[in-house]
């Protein structure tokens, strides 16, 4: 008979559930550190129980870095069949986790349809659905009628929620205070900014805390809790609105702890590369070494087309400082809703930088497939290049799309390879 609640309970008791098992194996790690993180707070382990498909992953202290892929369906783009296809082209890309961000239309078949197929973690944003769900205008929506979207979403099994709880009336007034050349960028926050400002209430997953604690702990939800005031530019960023929202939610990390609720802090936004390892530092200060959650960062704010790369640079240099989870960022970024073309760019700048990160970070054996590319290559074993290279079929459409006139080397050097050379020189 199960004597828990949470993966934390558990954790916290001194059990090892199978789930933290399975994430141990696949991270090389001792199953009673692993243990001991989690019952910290500082790793955790997203996993709805009825989430039936999932494969687990952890997310946190001394594990390799995770990345999300966002999707969803909107107005402008209500096509659940592509978004589908989406979904099963990034499992096929090893991701992670899967944000489920729709905000029109049939949002509860596609969720539904997206938590049945995917063995990823599923993280989705249930203030998006509050108003399609319950045909509301803004004004008109019920504090009470936040908290059952969120219910709604762990009975269909979603394994984390991004809540805007630390935009309360203490941050909005820090907001008003101190102006931003962007002002509010997150749809969520931005959303529960303009119900306070409509309602006069306080924001509801901040007032009635508890219940939503509640509510995660019933269905072992993971609690991300979300930047309202992540900065949408670089001249917005660490700055006194973000920073009062982080002091916010180091409180409530603190609080969703002691039901024995896991959380993921949220991070920024848009942020010169200077100001990243401070902010990775902060955060893991403020929030006492919770699990941090980045969206990039991108590094500057004038590549449209291109942020795919201005993310990577930004989550390279966060995750090496110790952020555990990075979102994805496509060049459709700013611009429209992505393709699936565009989708796979951004996994793979994504990819890019956790991997590099984590050789950075000393990742037990993160280094072993970077030392096998080498072998490879020193072997000028190009079938051997292509199976462990990041994007396998890009390599080889390059290769296959040049004319050689020697086989064993590249058409940049041919028979001036240096590597050909050494080796023949060494041979005699």
């Amino acid at each position: 008979m199960q004597t828990y609640t949470t993966q934390m309970n558990a954790a916290k008791q001194g059990i090892i559930t199978d789930i933290m098992r399975i994430v141990a194996k696949k991270e090389n790690m001792d199953v009673e550190g692993l243990r001991e993180k989690v019952a910290k707070g500082t790793l955790v382990i997203p996993a709805n129980r009825k989430h039936l498909s999932i494969d687990p992953e952890g997310v946190g202290e001394g594990l390799r870095t995770k990345m999300n892929v966002n999707l969803g369906i909107s107005k402008d783009c209500n096509d659940p069949e592509m978004e589908l296809e989406k979904v099963r082209v990034a499992l096929d890309m090893g991701v992670e986790s899967i944000m489920d961000l729709s905000n029109y239309g049939k949002t509860e078949q596609f969720r539904k349809e997206l938590i049945e197929m995917s063995g990823a973690m599923i993280g989705t944003v249930p203030v998006y659905d509050v108003f399609g769900f319950f045909e509301k205008e803004l004004k008109d929506v019920q504090p009470e009628d936040f908290l059952a979207m969120v219910r709604k979403h762990g009975e269909d099994g979603v394994d984390f929620v991004t809540i805007h709880a630390g935009m309360n009336r203490r941050t909005s007034e820090t907001f008003l205070e101190n102006p931003r050349l962007m002002n509010l960028v997150s749809r969520g926050g931005s959303l529960m900014f303009a119900w306070m400002r409509l309602t006069g209430y306080d924001n509801p997953y901040y007032e009635y805390f508890d219940d939503l604690l509640d509510i995660c702990a019933e269905f072992d939800i993971t609690l991300s809790l979300g930047d309202a005031c992540r900065p949408g530019g670089l001249a917005d960023s660490t700055d006194a609105s973000q920073i009062q929202e982080l002091i916010t939610l180091g409180e409530l990390t603190k609080r969703a702890w002691d039901k024995d609720v896991q959380v993921i802090i949220e991070g920024p936004g848009h942020m010169s590369m200077d100001e990243i390892k401070a902010n990775v530092m902060l955060e893991k200060k403020l929030c006492h070494g919770a699990p941090f959650y980045v969206l990039g960062p991108l590094v500057t704010d004038v590549a449209p087309g291109y942020d795919h790369i201005t993310g990577a640079i930004g989550g390279a240099i966060a995750a090496a400082a110790g952020a555990d989870f990075l979102c994805y960022v496509t060049p459709a970024e700013h611009l429209r809703l992505p393709t699936v073309e565009d989708m796979k760019e951004g996994i793979i700048a994504t990819k890019i930088a956790a991997h590099a990160a984590d050789i950075s970070k000393k990742i037990p054996h993160a280094r072993d497939w970077d030392n096998q590319m080498s072998k490879a290559r020193v072997n000028l074993d190009w079938k051997s290049m292509f199976d462990l290279a990041i994007d396998s079929s890009k390599a080889r459409a390059y290769r296959e799309h040049t004319e050689l006139e020697d086989e064993t080397t590249c058409s940049m050097c041919g028979k001036m390879c240096a590597i050909l050379n050494v080796k023949e020189a060494l041979n005699g």
